[in-house]
């Protein structure tokens, strides 16, 4: 019987030396999404992420201690906003992006605070957020912003 070990992660506050690292995991998450629409910029990609990093809101996603994604929770008007949630493609489908978004919710829950994200139309992701109990906002023809209540 082969045994399935999921790697263990923590986050970590982040620092101005995780930026380039985040640039790159950025690129390569959303070229095929952006490819998909017809958007995908080699150098816009990862400048749009170096133009509104806030190391302060942002947490680094370590899996077994090395760097394996990223994610920003920054406050908002009646809430929270989500955004540059990315994680290494070789984690995706065990349970750490659901682990990490749990976290934030709990938090954001903490303070009765309803939260917000947007995704690319025909994202994956869009899967992950409403299993956790987001809802679509609106949408536009490139994204789609959903929200999810506190307490949900």
């Amino acid at each position: 019987m082969n045994t399935i070990i999921k790697p263990a992660w923590t986050l970590r506050p982040a620092e101005a030396a995780d930026l380039e690292a985040m640039a790159e995991l950025r690129a390569l998450v959303m070229r095929p999404d952006l490819e998909r629409l017809g958007r995908y910029d080699e150098h816009r990609v990862r400048q749009r992420l170096r133009d509104i990093f806030t190391p302060e809101h942002t947490s680094v996603v370590l899996a077994d201690g090395e760097f394996a994604g990223c994610v920003t929770m920054r406050p908002v008007e009646n809430g929270w906003w989500v955004e540059n949630f990315y994680l290494s493609p070789a984690l995706h489908g065990q349970g750490i992006g659901s682990a990490v978004l749990r976290t934030l919710l709990e938090r954001a829950d903490a303070d009765g605070a309803d939260v917000r994200l947007d995704v690319l139309q025909g994202s994956a992701a869009r899967r992950l957020y409403e299993r956790h109990g987001f809802t679509l906002e609106h949408e536009d023809p490139i994204d789609v912003y959903l929200v999810r209540s506190s307490g949900v």
